[in-house]
């Protein structure tokens, strides 16, 4: 014959409550410090209604398209298919990368290299009336390049191009904001 033992409460309680006053502080702690150092999540953009839609004049293949677009969803921009049925047109007008050695080895093997990223766009309505002045901005990353293959080298300086190209949409939007408001 088989007995079956009791269980400790505590075993069988699967959601017990956050007992711990710090792990409750900390977290507070860390709402406060994101929401104090401006962070926002993607889709925050508020443009004026009267203002909206929104019309992006840029290569339909850019990469900064992509990325303004991908930003603004979630947001209550509305985005035109056609510049004559937007309020606002936001013209990326160049955009354009390179990059510099900055560190060789005594080979002259590069060691570090400087990659920039400039963008100049600004902001207009269908009449051509400036409501965001033409403006750059410039991006700067360094990044080393230790003994790896080609390829490992072409991939990373890729993916450091896109992270600028992002952070570029992100602070294009935040001068339209600003320029808008």
């Amino acid at each position: 014959m088989s007995r079956i033992l009791p269980q400790p409460a505590y075993l069988l309680d699967t959601h017990p409550p956050v007992r711990n006053p710090w792990a409750m502080a900390l977290l507070l702690i860390l709402v406060v410090a994101t929401s104090a150092c401006g962070f926002k999540l993607r889709g925050q953009l508020q443009i004026p209604p009267e203002l909206n839609p929104l019309y992006i004049q840029a290569d339909q293949g850019s990469a900064l398209r992509r990325s303004i677009v991908d930003q603004l969803q979630g947001s209550k921009v509305r985005l035109a298919a056609r510049p004559q049925d937007a309020r606002v047109i936001l013209r990326i007008q160049k955009v354009s990368r390179s990059s510099r050695v900055i560190a060789v080895d005594r080979n002259a093997k590069a060691l570090a290299s400087e990659l920039y990223y400039r963008v100049t766009f600004d902001a207009v309505t269908p009449g051509d009336k400036q409501l965001a002045p033409r403006q750059t901005i410039d991006i700067t990353r360094t990044y080393e390049n230790p003994d790896v293959e080609v390829l490992g080298k072409q991939s990373e300086e890729s993916l450091i191009y896109e992270e600028m190209t992002s952070d570029a949409a992100d602070r294009i939007l935040d001068r339209l904001h600003a320029a808008l408001h």
